[in-house]
């Protein structure tokens, strides 16, 4: 039973930067991908980022695309999420997952097991 914890948010100002890590402890081996899902005040979670490692893939939505990169280092596991020229619509409780997606599910919360309990990042203008 894998078990994911984020870390990394914050406050910042809109043009900021900031990078989120996901570390992964136990069922590594149920593991293939992971991805990154928000949710905004009041609002439905939402896709932002994904990530393959067996069978490859990259997926991010078109409000975070050219301006968020995820990747993964290889010696910790860990996922990480760098959020760049960031606004006020990026403001959400920022989770990751982990799971074994296929092409289809990726982008879908479904594609995934295991969840964080999440982590703020809040952008003022």
């Amino acid at each position: 039973q894998a078990q994911l914890v984020e870390s990394g948010g914050g406050l910042v100002q809109a043009g900021d930067s900031l990078r989120l890590s996901c570390a992964v402890s136990g069922g590594s081996l149920d593991i293939n991908g992971m991805a990154w899902f928000r949710q905004p005040p009041g609002k439905e979670r939402e896709f932002v980022a994904a990530l393959r490692w067996r069978g490859g893939g990259t997926w991010y939505s078109d409000s975070v695309k050219g301006r968020f990169s995820i990747s993964r280092d290889r010696a910790s596991g860990a996922i990480l999420l760098q959020m760049n020229n960031l606004n006020p619509d990026d403001t959400a409780v920022y989770y990751c997952a982990a799971g074994r997606p296929i092409v289809s599910t990726a982008t879908t919360a479904r594609g995934y097991s295991y969840w964080g309990q999440g982590t703020q990042v809040t952008v003022s203008s």
